[in-house]
């Protein structure tokens, strides 16, 4: 019986070790992550430190150069004045005529502090446009392959071989189905998300109107003026020279510094972000922002009406590398 509680004794000293040293484990691998969390922390507020005092001293010499250049044109303008009223003083009137022709420095200071302020409009600028592409950069490292879905196209359409351009012609390229966009000159991409983020290239230069988006799976295939997100579309257009949120009511025109040549879409399924960017500038369009989405999400495009010639460009979905960036 006393042999019995002795080995019991040691098994559960044995097992209070085996604990300890899972414990010990534990707390090495986890001391470990946290330190490389707080060494990661603190790298990235060092570097934003560091940046931010980059901009500064940039924006520090900039000034002091034009203050030195300021402090210079005083200078010359007081030596001026100085040899002025020494010839006012004389009575060769001949001599200070041809020393002093009529010249006049009014507004060099103006003229100084608006290089200035030009200058640092140029530097805050830039700084803006550099941030621009590193979001867009971020957003593309999600970018996709996607090919067009001829079973959905409008009867109309015209596919390349590929699967990555299209068109609308005046002959029927396609035969009625159930899946068939019939009165609206869409084409679903073959590919769909259901999670996760994606991002996606679509040009549409030379096209003066033309719809792209996401679409949910159960948008209606069959009828009108349903290319809104009341229907189940997130989408932008061209269409009578200017841009627009949604292509059928509400409308919202949108005011753009210019024309994308290319748009990229950027999709949050999770977080029910829509953004859509100019891929060559990489200024943000539009956001739809707290979307839910609770089934497929499928990129979609609408080349519009061929318009007698003027918009038969084809919309092309852009191969995009991120490795190329």
């Amino acid at each position: 019986m006393v042999e019995q509680r002795r080995k019991k004794i040691q098994e559960l000293q044995s097992s209070v070790q085996l604990s300890q040293r899972a414990v010990d484990r534990e707390k090495s691998t986890g001391l470990q992550a946290f330190s490389a969390l707080i060494e990661s922390v603190q790298r990235s507020r060092e570097r934003f430190i560091q940046e931010l005092q980059e901009k500064h001293r940039h924006i520090q010499t900039q000034a002091e150069a034009l203050l030195q250049q300021l402090k210079q044109e005083i200078c010359e303008l007081e030596q001026r004045s100085t040899e002025a009223e020494q010839l006012l003083r004389s009575e060769d009137h001949l001599h200070f005529l041809q020393h002093c022709p009529p010249e006049t420095f009014e507004g060099t200071a103006a003229r100084a502090l608006t290089e200035l302020e030009e200058n640092l409009k140029e530097t805050f600028t830039e700084e803006i446009k550099k941030e621009l592409q590193a979001k867009l950069k971020r957003v593309q490292q999600f970018a996709v392959d996607l090919t067009l879905d001829t079973d959905t196209a409008y009867v109309k359409l015209s596919v390349s071989k590929d699967l990555k351009q299209v068109h609308h012609t005046n002959q029927k390229n396609f035969r009625d189905s159930p899946q068939r966009f019939t009165c609206i000159f869409n084409i679903l991409t073959k590919q769909s998300f259901s999670s996760g983020r994606f991002y996606f290239e679509v040009q549409v230069k030379d096209k003066t109107a033309w719809v792209l988006g996401v679409a949910k799976e159960s948008v209606e295939r069959k009828k009108r003026d349903t290319l809104n997100s009341k229907y189940g579309y997130w989408c932008i257009c061209l269409e009578s020279g200017n841009v627009f949120v949604n292509y059928h009511e509400p409308r919202v025109p949108l005011s753009l510094k210019r024309f994308p040549q290319k748009v990229g879409v950027f999709v949050d399924y999770d977080e029910g972000l829509v953004s859509f960017y100019d891929a060559d500038t990489a200024d943000l369009i539009y956001s739809f922002t707290g979307c839910s989405f609770r089934e497929k999400l499928f990129p979609f495009l609408n080349p519009n009406g061929n318009q007698n010639g003027s918009n038969s460009a084809s919309l092309i979905l852009t191969a995009f590398c991120v490795y190329c960036q």
